[in-house]
């Protein structure tokens, strides 16, 4: 990869990561919190598995998962940056609509508030969708299997995450999260 493109998705990282440092010091009080064991097991651990995934290729030797998917090329690394991009906008975006409702784990906070507008409108997750977004733009740069595995690891890191999420936000809220339901998707819209 170029160091052009190398540099881009690094930078990338850096200010999603930067950001969501930032931000989660103006977070409300936690009223109910999924205990630590689960959060560590099922959402850390799974981020943590997906990032060394994505590190360096000789990490990996001559397996399979160092087999390309596709090809090592400068259109390649452009969609896969473009894709990377994308994904980190709309994670900061939606994490800037949450405001002080955002959590890095499955919590109700104190006056906890039901957003619906931008691109919550249309999906229930924009930030686990900019995020696997952010992590399938990586893997298409790296371009090797490990990459669409650690998408995969993500997914469904995600979608263990969102479906207690949602549990919790239908008894919290109750007919007007079921409403924001029927007029959503969790997180592409229109489809899923």
């Amino acid at each position: 990869m170029t160091p052009l493109f190398e540099n881009g998705l690094r930078l990338t990282w850096l200010v999603v990561l930067g950001f969501w440092v930032w931000s989660a010091r103006s977070a409300k009080g936690v009223a109910t919190q999924e205990p630590l064991i689960a959060r560590m097991a099922f959402y850390w651990l799974p981020l943590l598995a997906a990032a060394l995934l994505l590190g360096p290729g000789p990490w990996f030797g001559h397996s399979l998962l160092r087999e390309q998917f596709v090809p090592h090329t400068t259109l390649v690394y452009a969609v896969g940056l473009a894709l990377a991009v994308g994904g980190a906008v709309l994670c900061i975006y939606s994490r800037v609509l949450l405001g002080r409702n955002w959590s890095a784990t499955v919590q109700l906070k104190h006056d906890h508030e039901l957003i619906q507008g931008g691109p919550y409108r249309l999906i229930r997750h924009p930030i686990y969708t900019g995020f696997l977004l952010l992590f399938l733009g990586n893997a298409v740069m790296v371009g090797d299997w490990r990459g669409l595995l650690a998408v995969a690891i993500v997914f469904v890191s995600f979608w263990r995450k969102l479906r207690l999420e949602e549990k919790w936000l239908g008894q919290h809220f109750g007919p007007a999260y079921q409403t924001y339901r029927d007029h959503t998707k969790a997180l592409i819209p229109a489809v899923f």
